[in-house]
């Protein structure tokens, strides 16, 4: 699968990339750390099969970021999965309102944190949704 990846934290970068490198399919994630970039990565890329997105970035966030992506005609389909720390409750269900595909939060525990992030792409290796 091909990932956008939106995180500004770089050890959370350095956390997924470990953690799917143990997976048995490889996926080709590009990173973003901001709103901003995933947007211009979006307008000069192919898109991706799916979207993790941090919530508390700098310049624009995460919400800000799925009010923009879910209103463009072109974007508006692409699965987006919140990946954050945020466990506060109007967060989630403004995201849902937006039209998010699964809101996961980090664990603290890092083997918690590979076995919640290898669910998810288990899931969406076999949506039919990623392969239309």
């Amino acid at each position: 699968m091909n990932v956008l990846f939106i995180e500004d934290d770089m050890i959370e970068t350095m956390k997924l990339q470990r953690a799917i490198s143990k997976f048995d399919t490889k996926h080709q994630i590009t990173e973003a750390k901001n709103g901003e970039e995933a947007l211009d990565i979006l307008k000069n890329t192919p898109l991706p099969d799916i979207i993790l997105l941090d919530l508390n970035m700098p310049r624009m966030s995460g919400i800000e970021f799925l009010n923009i992506l879910k209103g463009d005609e072109r974007l508006k389909y692409l699965p987006t999965i919140i990946l954050t720390t945020s466990e506060n409750r109007t967060d989630l269900l403004k995201c849902f309102e937006i039209g998010i595909a699964g809101y996961i939060i980090k664990p603290l525990k890092y083997e918690d944190y590979e076995k919640k992030l290898n669910k998810v792409f288990e899931y969406w290796e076999v949506s039919e949704l990623v392969k239309a």
